[in-house]
């Protein structure tokens, strides 16, 4: 396991050895494109960033092995590398989705917070970790992740954050910004670190990974203020919590935001070049 600052990855050296060209899919080709999925896994949540280059980001794995079909789909038959696979906190909705992913697919790092999990899945998940080989990097606010001309920031948790009883207080929070686009992926934060936010970081945002599934504790208006994200997209999946709550879905439209939802949408995904962004949907 290694714990750097302001970490440079070795992203050049992990994509000498991703072999396959980027083909057409289901939605396209990337090209120098930079892409965003918001993949449909239920109730949780996965992201997956494709950088120009074809370097692939994993944020999270959803509660089940969906994730592999969705991936499967996207990237086809013959793709089996991910560079970086990123746990945003050691939640089962966040993370019981890996051990599939992880099992099906070689990953080069897997990055997390540093907080061990506190259900007995979390120990499957260290064990596929261990028998594959993958490196562990703890990661926390300051670092930095970049490749070529995109980077990925962590701004979240502090160090005082990690410490907190509540694990979506110590979820990864990740900015983005690649090709002109300004993307945020908050995990399950709370109006608690969303105010941490807002007092130590610039949160302008054009695309929003909506926290804790659009639960009634995240999502404040002064965030939501503050970040104008032009586009916000609430991973979600039948459930018992009332997520999105009506409270998130008013505060997200009176900034004027554009609401893509994975239990009505499908995966969504966002295509991006030289700051425009194409926006197409699975359902």
């Amino acid at each position: 396991m290694f714990n750097k600052n302001s970490l440079i990855v070795f992203l050049i050296f992990l994509a000498v050895f991703d072999v396959f060209v980027w083909q057409k899919i289901i939605f396209g080709k990337s090209g120098d494109k930079s892409e965003i999925y918001f993949l449909d896994v239920g109730q949780g949540d996965s992201q997956l960033v494709v950088l120009p280059g074809n370097v692939k980001i994993l944020i999270d794995g959803g509660p089940n092995n969906k994730v592999v079909k969705e991936l499967d789909y996207i990237l086809g038959s013959t793709e089996r590398y991910i560079d970086l696979v990123v746990m945003s906190h050691p939640q089962y909705d966040h993370f019981a989705g890996l051990i599939d992913v992880l099992n099906r697919y070689k990953a080069g790092i897997f990055i997390y917070n540093g907080r061990e999990g506190e259900i007995l899945a979390f120990r499957d998940l260290k064990d596929v970790l261990s028998e594959r080989g993958v490196p562990l990097i703890a990661l926390v606010g300051g670092d930095k992740i970049r490749y070529q001309n995109s980077k990925l920031e962590i701004i979240s948790p502090s160090e005082e954050l990690l410490k907190s009883k509540e694990l979506n207080d110590t979820s990864l929070v990740m900015k983005l910004e690649s090709n002109g686009l300004k993307a945020l992926f908050t995990g399950d934060i709370g109006i608690k670190v969303e105010n941490y936010l807002l007092k130590n970081f610039d949160m302008d945002a054009d695309v929003l990974k909506v926290a804790h599934h659009g639960s009634k504790f995240s999502s404040s208006e002064l965030f939501l203020e503050e970040a104008t994200p032009e586009i916000s997209v609430i991973e979600v999946g039948k459930n018992n919590y009332g997520h999105p709550t009506e409270k998130a879905l008013s505060n997200l439209l009176a900034v004027g935001s554009k609401i893509f939802r994975t239990d009505v949408d499908g995966t969504v995904k966002l295509s991006v070049s030289d700051g425009e962004i194409l926006i197409f949907k699975k359902k």
